[in-house]
């Protein structure tokens, strides 16, 4: 890993801080739009920058709403930068809507399950419709500037 990628990865680390602090009203404070670096750092840098940009931007979106679930955030963590990481595989075969798909439904149906046995359903059906709203705006967002940044990281002027 060179150190322009390593530049660009910690860029994207510090916009998750900023989507971060950008709130989603939901029972739990860390919904936020934290995915749109980590998504967009999928698509274009692939799987494992986007994953490491997810698990760290998810973090800090929960520090900043006060860790209200504790250590289970670190377990949301590492669901969210699989399902980053998924998204990325996905998108990079260009399969772009499918992808998008998939992460949606991951992020509002399936990363809040273990949620359903440890705080009961109430807890679970309370956080979808947030969590929906919140997985669907941080995915059309990504998707939109996406193609933007691929011009401006990957432009011929950007490499010297």
């Amino acid at each position: 890993m060179n150190i322009r990628k390593i530049s660009v990865i910690s860029l994207f680390i510090a916009l998750a801080v900023v989507g971060a602090s950008i709130k989603i009203p939901a029972i739990v404070a860390s919904v936020a739009l934290d995915m749109v670096p980590a998504l967009t750092a999928g698509a274009i840098l692939g799987g494992i920058p986007g994953a490491l940009v997810a698990f760290f931007g998810h973090l800090i979106s929960a520090l900043i709403g006060g860790m209200p679930l504790g250590p289970f955030h670190f377990l949301i963590a590492v669901e969210m930068a699989l399902l980053v990481w998924l998204f990325a595989l996905i998108y990079s075969k260009g399969k772009r809507v499918l992808a998008s798909i998939l992460f949606v439904i991951g992020n509002t149906f399936v990363s809040p399950l273990p949620f359903l046995f440890i705080m009961g359903a109430g807890f679970y059906i309370g956080m979808v419709p947030s969590l929906l709203i919140g997985a669907v705006l941080n995915t059309v967002l990504a998707l939109l500037l996406t193609p933007r940044l691929v011009s401006v990281l990957f432009h011929k002027e950007a490499l010297k």
